[in-house]
């Protein structure tokens, strides 16, 4: 069925909460295994049911933030969810407490219950009031964003329209656009600024409500974190500091040098690859996902067949639009046994990168969709970025049909940005562990602690240049991670130190490196993301080798690519 055609109907919330007492109480009272594996199944047909609805309101939101409709079926959710919760809650208690557990954990694994514990951590109906005003402030952000009309060279853009122009290779349009980008942050700071500082002291007081010292503990429990904790973290931050920061900083040098600009650079000149332009895909986006037909159908016939469905069945959107909310994602819809991909194509590097990055999310959730409980269909978050970085380096083989005459930059600067993203992504995790850590920091004051952390993470940035927000520490405002899902961005790194790994592979064995990709990928969210590494025969990221060894190979790659004859 195709997207545009799933019917939507808002849910009775009252009823679900009605049901999910209901199957508490049967899960309670089941005699047997049998009875108590009917309720579960039941209880699972539930969530994966409100998932679906759920996900259909929210993305047809997202497509066009400005629909009535969907605007007040997303609030709704917003609303209703955190009630939900609760209910569901007690459920989790009854299936942890059932005297069937065991039985449980011979066909499902104990991950169910490590999970189902975690979950346990993470809420209470004390929080539930916060919960909501933490959904309506995160709604706001996302909204504030796809509002944004930013006036350049006589046009209106919206944020993700003027991603071209940022990169443009001539010097004066690049810094003049940068520059109106930067006043549109600007003018709408004191927004940003509140809306932040709201979020910081509202979710200090969930964790506070729950026992916890601030909100640094109860963020993790929220992310599902069940096999390593903010000590391994923290290691791993200094590790980057170590091994990473300086193979970026060199790659960043060399690019002063071939653009003919003084080390540091702007931000504006950062974002300039090469003196003739960036790379760019050769064609429209009908192309782009004409290529990505022949990158799937060639790569195996379990990808063939997902992406032939996502094209049949519309389950992309990936125009950039006016009052659609930037980025891009994807999420499932497993009433039907699909996912969804929500993107912004906007002319740039990224566009292919969609249909590689989201389409690795997508290809995981297709291939466990079918998984019960519905909450192994996913693994947690930094398990689920590796399907996606690394399907970014398995496309690299067909870059000649998404970038033509631009294939040799494109493939350098895959490989360099996939290294110089890991210090930026460790510094909002960082910045993130201080800000909850002092959620009684000004705005002002946080955006010191961002200037400070650039200065150990991204020396190549100079500060002092004439870009407003940009050069004056305060562009963390952008991530939308920070704001909506705190604590998330540090598994993009962990999951791009696995994704180089592959990348290593696939230069010495394709076929093989994919093998390992589908015995990673098959075993959908059924384990933790250390044992999943383990049975795949990967290196964790927590292991200060791995890092070493990535930085190591990728770096001499690097220094020897041939960029003759490239300005």
């Amino acid at each position: 069925m195709k997207f545009k055609d799933m019917p939507y109907e808002r849910p009775d919330f009252e009823d679900v909460k009605k049901q999910l007492q209901e199957l508490t109480e049967a899960l309670k009272n089941a005699k047997s295994y049998e009875e108590a594996h009917e309720v579960f199944l039941k209880k699972d047909a539930l969530e994966r049911h409100l998932e679906t609805l759920g996900a259909i309101a929210s993305t047809r939101h997202n497509i066009n933030t400005k629909d009535a409709f969907y605007f007040e079926e997303d609030k709704a959710w917003n609303q209703a969810m955190p009630e939900v919760q609760e209910y569901s809650q007690t459920f989790t208690e009854a299936l942890l407490n059932s005297p069937f557990r065991k039985n449980f954990e011979e066909e499902y694994g104990n991950l169910l219950f490590v999970n189902a514990e975690i979950d346990l951590k993470s809420f209470s109906p004390e929080i539930i009031a916060e919960s909501q005003k933490e959904n309506d402030l995160t709604q706001e952000y996302e909204n504030l964003l796809a509002s944004a009309q930013i006036e350049f060279e006589g046009k209106t853009y919206t944020l993700s329209q003027m991603s071209p122009f940022l990169n443009d290779p001539d010097d004066a349009r690049r810094l003049a656009a940068w520059k109106a980008e930067g006043k549109w942050y600007k003018d709408n700071q004191p927004q940003l600024d509140r809306i932040y500082d709201e979020l910081v002291k509202l979710r200090d007081t969930m964790g506070k409500k729950l026992g916890y010292e601030g909100y640094t503990t109860l963020g993790y429990y929220r992310m599902g974190r069940n096999c390593y904790d903010k000590d391994d973290v923290a290691k791993f931050r200094e590790a980057v500091q170590k091994y990473v920061v300086p193979v970026a900083d060199e790659i960043y040098r060399r690019q002063a040098k071939r653009l003919g600009k003084e080390y540091p650079m702007s931000f504006a000149d950062n974002q300039l690859e090469f003196r003739s332009g960036n790379s760019k895909p050769a064609g429209s986006p009908d192309d782009i996902l004409a290529a990505g037909k022949k990158f799937y159908d060639e790569l195996s016939p379990e990808t063939s067949k997902f992406f032939n469905t996502m094209l049949e069945d519309e389950l992309l959107d990936v125009l950039s639009t006016e009052g659609k909310r930037g980025g891009g994602y994807c999420t499932g819809l497993p009433d039907y046994h699909v996912p969804f991909i929500f993107a912004n194509f906007n002319g740039t590097q990224h566009d292919v990168e969609v249909i590689t990055h989201e389409a690795g999310h997508a290809f995981e959730a297709y291939m466990n969709l079918d998984r019960v409980p519905v909450s192994y269909t996913w693994p947690s978050m930094e398990a689920a970025e590796v399907h996606s970085m690394s399907m970014e380096f398995f496309g690299d083989a067909w870059a000649k049909d998404f970038f033509g005459e631009d294939t040799r930059k494109y493939l350098y600067s895959h490989l360099a940005g996939s290294l110089t993203f890991i210090p930026y992504g460790t510094m909002v995790d960082h910045f993130q562990h201080i800000v909850y850590e002092k959620p009684e920091l000004t705005p002002r004051e946080r955006h010191d602690v961002w200037k400070e952390l650039m200065g150990i993470y991204m020396p190549w940035m100079k500060l002092d240049g004439d870009i407003p927000f940009f050069s004056e520490g305060e562009h963390w405002q952008l991530k939308h991670h920070i704001y909506s899902s705190p604590f998330y961005y540090i598994d993009y790194c962990l999951a791009q130190t696995v994704a180089l790994q592959f990348w290593a592979k696939i230069q010495k064995d394709r076929k093989q490196a994919w093998d390992q990709y589908m015995t990673y990928t098959l075993m959908g969210g059924s384990k933790t993301f250390v044992d999943l590494l383990k049975e795949a025969k990967l290196d964790s990221p927590f292991e200060e080798s791995c890092l070493k060894g990535v930085c190591e190979e990728a770096s001499k790659y690097l220094e020897n690519y041939d960029l003759t004859g490239i300005a």
